[in-house]
């Protein structure tokens, strides 16, 4: 099937020569493969070495460590996420130069040019379904281009260009850029509000995913949860704006056009049924990873397919191939019979789902969460749904902020986190120290018990540590 008529990117954008800014992040760098593998001479910097500047510059993508405005050379573009800061030295002197600056959605709407576009949005779950939709699609021979927002466990990578005619990417809700793209598929998870920088309300929140919504390309199709509030709002408010626009929901509701009808744990997988239509047939297929959001992530996927054309059974045996992503509750190892796993869960939504995971996972023993809040806008208006989300561990070790891109404000502090886990029947220790976190957990942990350190900072180096730490005792 050819790809539908869409809407063209920006035909102004040349990303001949294009100079990456933060060119290491989780998309920057997905973006950036793809254009060095299609012959780019891409460059770029960052402000540290990484494992993702040293897989670019095997790319042969000229890397500086460092931000400065003689890096620039002669880019055709450069290119930014919404996390680059206004005073960046780079940025500022583009904008002396003439040079244009692009907004990496834009780099990616252009790199889905001519290809059958699936955009994977919603407040949680992008990354683990995008994923999914890679490793299947991949299994069944079609080779799809891809840009994820993490690496693939199996293919080690966050990008890929392929030689197919499908391109899966994650659709970024939180600075609206997933305006630009015109789908053939998209994929909304759940609407929830998040972003607070961005988003004042729930109601914006859902005014941008009907804006994306109405970018699917005439004869598209929307796959929305028949669970989530917001998605089945969503849905009531594009059946007026948008009439014309085929949706399938997905969803243990019996309403749900794919309905997930029962989930068996297997170990740290899962066996899925899922009926297909009212009055249709069950199709029952494996999802190599626990929980009962992956097993939705996973006929999501299952419904995508479906939208692509591909056949119901082979899409959920392709499923089964998935093995996980990096931060996506991923094992980091065991010592002395603790499991340490890794989570970027930094939402209390995802928070409670990793949470209710682990408990399926653990057994006779205990979980223990060691938290690091992220953004202190975030903790200001979710740090008590954080706790009370928190205050389901057995112990729950809650380290300080981390600020990314933003500076701290007055009276913000994951103390806020830490009280309403009280307040909820939590066990609580604060910790304030990065340093000292893996020793107190070592002295915490006992066998059988599941150590989960959780949060979009710099948390997840501690898993390897806390291993070491246990070792030791």
């Amino acid at each position: 099937m050819a790809a539908p008529d869409a809407p063209v990117s920006d035909p102004a954008i040349d990303l001949g020569s294009p100079h990456f800014i933060g060119i290491g992040g989780a998309g920057m760098s997905g973006l950036a493969k793809i254009l060095a593998i299609r012959g780019a001479k891409v460059a770029g910097s960052d402000a540290k070495e990484s494992t993702a500047l040293l897989a670019l510059r095997a790319l042969g993508c000229q890397v500086h460590v460092g931000h400065a405005a003689a890096n620039l050379g002669d880019a055709s573009c450069v290119v930014v996420s919404s996390a680059i800061r206004a005073d960046n030295p780079e940025l500022v002197a583009a904008q002396e130069r003439g040079i244009p600056v692009v907004h990496r959605a834009d780099a990616l709407a252009r790199l889905m040019d001519n290809r059958r576009a699936v955009a994977v949005a919603g407040t949680h779950g992008k990354t683990t379904t995008t994923s999914m939709l890679a490793v299947s699609l991949t299994s069944l021979g079609l080779d799809p281009s891809f840009a994820i927002g993490a690496d693939l466990n199996e293919a080690g990578s966050n990008a890929h260009h392929g030689e197919g005619e499908i391109f899966v990417a994650e659709a970024d809700e939180s600075d609206r850029s997933f305006h630009k793209y015109a789908p053939e598929v998209a994929v909304v998870l759940n609407v929830e509000l998040d972003h607070h920088a961005n988003y004042a309300s729930l109601d914006e929140v859902l005014d941008s995913f009907e804006t994306f919504a109405h970018r699917i390309v005439p004869g598209g199709t929307l796959v929305l949860s028949a669970d989530d509030s917001g998605a089945l709002a969503l849905r009531d408010r594009l059946a007026v704006s948008a009439p014309q626009l085929t949706v399938v929901t997905v969803g243990e509701r019996d309403e749900a056009d794919l309905q997930l009808v029962k989930i068996e744990p297997q170990g740290l997988a899962s066996k899925v049924t899922v009926r297909v239509g009212k009055a249709g047939g069950e199709h029952v297929f494996t999802v190599s990873v626990p929980g009962r959001v992956n097993a939705s992530n996973a006929v999501m996927a299952l419904a995508v397919g479906r939208a692509l054309g591909l056949e119901t059974d082979a899409m959920g045996t392709a499923l089964g191939n998935y093995q996980g992503v990096r931060r996506r509750f991923q094992l980091k190892g065991e010592a002395g019979g603790v499991r340490v796993v890794d989570s970027y869960a930094h939402h209390p939504t995802e928070i409670a789902a990793d949470l209710e995971t682990a408990r399926g996972a653990v057994g006779a023993g205990r979980v223990i969460a060691v938290f690091q809040p992220h953004l202190f806008s975030r903790t200001q208006q979710l740090g008590t749904d954080m706790g009370r989300a928190l205050a389901a561990a057995d112990i729950a070790l809650i380290m300080d902020i981390y600020a990314a891109r933003e500076d701290p404000q007055p009276g913000i502090t994951s103390h806020i986190v830490a009280h309403s886990a009280l307040d909820h029947g939590g066990l609580v220790r604060m910790e304030h120290s990065w340093s000292e976190v893996a020793d107190v957990v070592a002295r915490i942990a006992r066998p059988m018990d599941l150590v989960l350190t959780m949060g979009a900072g710099d948390v997840t180096l501690l898993g390897p540590e806390i291993l070491e730490a246990i070792n030791q005792r």
